[in-house]
């Protein structure tokens, strides 16, 4: 098999235990602010816990919302509030998926313009010829990945 193939799908595997996080949304104030009030814990307690002004909280609090906080910050104040930081990528399908459409996308591309020169020398080709030529160039896509398989077209 295929090493790529092999680490995309044992990575799938990995993250697929994630998928139920698609379904999560942070809290309209934030996951700091959110935290912090279920434990009953003022800004102000947060700001002496972390070494900081409350101000400091205040501001990292309002930065959070945008995404503007950095995750050294984020993981510093998780600690401090006896939570763990996560931090990662959920795919939307999974990868092998993603790398799939993107090969069929590559492909359909390479032989449009294949075939548009075919039928300019009247050798074009049939429609089952047609699905299979793109069937066959998705699955070499698929197992070499080309460096160029993700360049903009």
């Amino acid at each position: 098999m295929n090493k790529k193939k092999l680490i995309r799908e044992q990575l799938d595997a990995s993250l697929q235990r994630l998928s139920p996080l698609l379904d999560v949304t942070a809290p309209p104030k934030g996951w700091i602010r959110a935290i912090r009030d279920a434990l009953g814990m003022t800004a102000k307690q947060l700001a002496n816990r972390l070494g900081v002004a409350q101000q400091a909280v205040a501001r990292i609090e309002k930065e959070e919302l945008p995404g503007s906080v950095t995750i050294k910050t984020m993981r510093r104040i998780a600690e401090c509030l006896d939570c763990v930081f996560v931090y990662g990528f959920v795919p939307r399908t999974s990868l092998g998926e993603t790398v799939t459409r993107q090969a069929k996308k590559v492909a359909a591309q390479r032989l449009a313009r294949a075939s548009q020169t075919m039928s300019l020398e009247n050798k074009a080709l049939s429609r089952r010829d047609n699905e299979q030529a793109l069937s066959d160039l998705v699955d070499e896509l698929m197992r070499t990945l080309p460096s160029n398989l993700w360049n903009k077209s």
